[in-house]
């Protein structure tokens, strides 16, 4: 049973850090194509 429940635990811990660091490659795509297109400044963009 502690077995399972460090597993569970374990790939629950995965699987938020995962998404967590998703979400900075989803940041900056978002941010390249504003700025790719011109409707902002880099800086404008970032802030």
């Amino acid at each position: 049973m502690d077995s399972t429940l460090l597993l569970v635990s374990v790939v629950i811990l995965i699987a938020l850090t995962f998404d967590y660091i998703n979400g900075f490659h989803d940041a900056a795509n978002s941010v390249a194509t504003i700025v790719a297109t011109r409707v902002l400044t880099p800086g404008q963009a970032v802030l």
